[in-house]
C-alpha cells in the first residue's frame, strides 16, 4: 500500500492509500478519485517526503567494526590532503589538479561553499590521523 497526499483544484487537501503508484493513476483516469470535501475529481499528488522504516541499529561492537571497515576503505583508496581538503578538491573539480579519491578536513564555511558550487563532497564519521608528539 502506498499513502498520497492530495489536493484539489480547490486547494483541499487530504490523504488516499492505493495499492500501487498504478493503481493511483488508474484510479484518477477513471473518475475514481474525488476530493473528500467537495468532491472535485480535479486532484493532484502533491510533494511528499517517502516514509522510511529505521532498520534495526547495530549492536556497539557491529559499528565499531563497520567504521573501522569504513575507515581502511577510504585511507586504502583516497589520498589524505589534511586541511588542504577544500583547495584541492576545488582544484580538482576545476581540472587544476589530477582527478582522484581525496580526504580531509575542512572548515563548516569551505564545506558550505563546496556544496554550493555544485563540487561533491561528502561527511566522513572520523577524523584524520592524529599527529603524536
Amino acid at each position: 500500500m502506498i499513502r498520497y497526499d492530495l489536493r484539489c483544484d480547490k486547494d483541499h487537501r487530504f490523504d488516499g492509500w492505493f495499492a500501487s503508484a498504478e493503481a493511483f493513476d488508474t484510479s484518477k483516469a477513471a473518475g475514481m478519485v474525488a476530493c473528500t470535501v467537495c468532491g472535485s475529481t480535479h486532484v493532484e499528488k502533491m510533494l511528499m517526503a517517502p516514509a522510511l522504516r529505521a532498520e534495526r541499529p547495530l549492536a556497539p561492537t557491529a559499528r565499531e567494526e563497520a567504521l573501522a571497515a569504513l575507515r581502511r576503505a577510504v585511507e586504502e583508496n583516497s589520498d589524505y590532503v589534511g586541511m588542504n581538503f577544500a583547495a584541492e578538491a576545488r582544484a580538482i573539480h576545476d581540472g587544476d589538479a589530477p582527478e582522484r579519491a581525496i580526504w580531509g578536513e575542512a572548515r563548516p564555511d569551505e564545506a558550505r561553499a563546496l556544496i554550493e558550487d555544485g563540487i561533491p563532497v561528502a561527511p566522513l564519521p572520523f577524523t584524520g590521523p592524529r599527529k603524536v608528539n
